[in-house]
Formats: structure tokens, sequence, C-alpha cells
């Protein structure tokens, strides 16, 4: 089956991998409208061909895996041109506006949302890799208002690069990722800036950087054209998952003020309990 992914960075370009090796799809066909990274993608192996939009939505598949805030724009449209009984899907980590784009478009039933829940701090053709998605989870929204048929292809998709499927609607999709995906950057992103702040005036502060600082800071290396645009567009959930945790950050100043070990030893206890989600399989 040909398959068209508009977007050949990260997601994208390891999709396009997996789908290959898996022999899901038999031609890829990759859409980009930086021209370096069409090129790379090209000499990367990543996709076939690269064709413009208007030839690519001739697959009867075709994943949309550019920011969201391009996504928004360009799924009406892309519904436009498909044809009768192709499926589109994309990867981007909020849902709700760009179901809100297209609520009354007269093909929503071919659209699919999607979110495979994998990733790195890296971007660009040359940042795709193989095995990304596998034994990660592969989120479905609102699949209701989606065709039966283009559900099952859009899963057949995420089983084959051997993703764990979840299903939810987007209100919860966006509140969920806002807490555990998003949140997690605006960390990673305030504290390297606090880090780099200091460093203008200690030179040495990087020398003394062991493997704490670096698992925590990883994430700030992840790119602003995508990560931008996922901040506005999840702002609610995100600010209260902001508010929460500075709560949480009050506690501890409170605790290191008043010299308290005790309250410092609860707080780091309790927050041992998080072993319950990360250290349990996938998807269980």
């Amino acid at each position: 089956m040909d398959v068209a992914i508009i977007g050949t960075g990260l997601i994208g370009g390891s999709l396009a991998l997996d789908l290959r090796s898996s022999g899901f799809a038999h031609r890829l066909i990759g859409v980009d409208r930086n021209p370096q990274h069409a090129e790379m993608a090209r000499r990367l192996g990543l996709v076939d061909e690269m064709l413009p939009l208007e030839d690519a939505v001739a697959a009867p598949l075709i994943v949309v895996a550019i920011p969201v805030d391009e996504a928004v724009r360009l799924l009406p449209s892309l519904l436009d041109r498909i044809g009768p009984g192709h499926t589109v899907t994309d990867v981007c980590s909020t849902k709700r506006s760009l179901l809100q784009a297209v609520a009354t478009h007269p093909r929503r039933d071919r659209f699919v949302a999607g979110h495979p829940m994998a990733g790195t701090e890296y971007s660009g053709p040359s940042a795709a890799r193989p095995g990304l998605f596998s034994g990660r989870i592969g989120i479905l929204c609102d699949v209701g208002f989606s065709s039966p048929d283009a559900v099952r292809m859009v899963e057949a998709m995420y089983t084959a690069v051997g993703m764990v499927l979840v299903y939810m609607d987007a209100e919860r999709h966006d509140l969920h990722t806002a807490y555990v995906s998003h949140l997690s950057h605006v960390v990673s992103y305030a504290l390297a800036l606090t880090v780099l702040d200091k460093e203008r005036d200690e030179r040495q502060i990087f020398n003394l950087a062991g493997g704490g600082f670096a698992s925590t800071a990883r994430l700030a290396k992840s790119s602003p054209t995508m990560w931008t645009p996922i901040f506005r567009h999840n702002t609610d959930y995100l600010l209260a998952a902001v508010e929460a945790f500075q709560k949480r950050l009050a506690e501890f100043r409170s605790a290191l003020e008043r010299g308290d070990s005790a309250a410092l030893d609860g707080l780091i206890s309790r927050a041992n309990d998080i072993r319950r989600i990360l250290d349990r399989p996938t998807g269980s």
C-alpha cells in the first residue's frame, strides 16, 4: 500500500522507516516544504520519493506529521483533496484544536486523530531512527467520529510499528499529556535557562554537571518549532499543570528554608511512588 507522510522529521521519518521494515507500506511518499529536509529524507532513504502535496494525496493513507499549528491550518483543505475511502491521520501532541478545525467538515469521518507517545529531543530527518515506536503507547482520539474502516487502517498502522493502542477523548488526551509530557518540557526548559544564567558567571558549572542534570535537562534540546505550538494549543491544561508543579516546588522551598529534614524526607518518599507508573509494563 502507498503511504504519504507530510513532514519527514523525527516522527514522520521514523514512522516511514518502520512502515517499510514491517511491510505495511510498499511505497512511501514524502511531502516536506523544507527543501533541505526533503533532500535529506531522499538521501537517507526515508521515503521512496518526494512529491508535491497535490500529488501525494492520491495515497490511500496520509499521515500528517507537522507541528500542530500547521496541521490545524492544513487538515481541512487536505480532507477536501482526498479521494473516496482514503484515510488521514496525524501524530500531533494536542488534539482539541485539531478536531475543532474539522468538526463540521463533510469528510470528518475519514480523519482519525492519533498520537504516538514516542520521540526524542532531536528533530529533522537525520533524527529518524528505526524502532522508535516499538512497545510505546499509540493514542487514538474520538474514534466514534471516524469511519470504522478508517479506524481499522490506523490501528493496523500502529500495530505494524509495534505500538500498544489506547483510546480516549480529546479533552482527556490534552489534560493527561499536559501533565506527563508538556509539563516535563516546561520544567526542562526552565532548568536549562536557570543553569545557563549561572554559567555566565561561573564557567566551571558545566564541568560539574553529571548524569542527573543531563537526564533532567535533555528535553531542553527539543525544537521550539514543535513545542511552542504545542504549548499554545494546550495552554489551559498546561497552566493548570504548571500551577500544580509550582505548589510542590513551594513545599520543597519551605522545607529547605525551615531546615525541616522530616518534611524533605516525606516529600521525597511520596515522590518515590512514581515507580508505580514508570516501572509498570507499557499499557497495563
